[in-house]
């Protein structure tokens, strides 16, 4: 599952692979599709990198153990990896936003992370017409 909306909304500088901390049924609810991206971002507490506003469904066949859809999920990073966006956040006008959720081919959930700084409404419309103009030549000519 992609987060479309967030290459839009901000000017990607560099991507970073983490890994997901999930219970249960989240896995079934999360190979299934069901997922939002809408406002989820990532930041540190504690030393420690959490997926913050992320949700997924709560499982259809899960029982009272179902988590809370939007609960904070860890991120797996190396310690250097850690040291080194932390140091990159606390630039003014950075952000963690989560580009891309998928499954590896060993089978575990991968986040993929873009350090970001978020664009202006004018930077948003241009990026628009631009698209279009290339949508529309490649019509014409693809």
């Amino acid at each position: 599952m992609e987060n479309r909306r967030a290459r839009r909304d901000y000017e990607i500088l560099e991507t970073i692979e983490a890994g997901l901390v999930l219970k249960g049924t989240e896995v079934k609810s999360l190979r299934q599709g069901k997922v939002d991206f809408t406002g989820a971002f990532a930041r540190f507490r504690d030393g420690e990198l959490w997926l913050e506003d992320f949700y997924i469904a709560p499982y259809e066949k899960g029982s009272y153990a179902n988590p809370d859809p939007r609960r904070p999920r860890k991120l797996l990073l190396h310690r250097d990896q850690l040291k080194r966006l932390r140091g990159k956040l606390e630039q003014r006008g950075l952000t963690l936003v989560p580009l891309k959720i998928y499954f590896n081919e060993r089978g575990y959930a991968k986040v993929l992370l873009g350090l970001a700084r978020g664009r202006k409404a004018y930077e948003k419309k241009e990026l628009d017409k631009r698209k279009a103009v290339e949508r529309e030549i490649e019509s014409w000519y693809g």
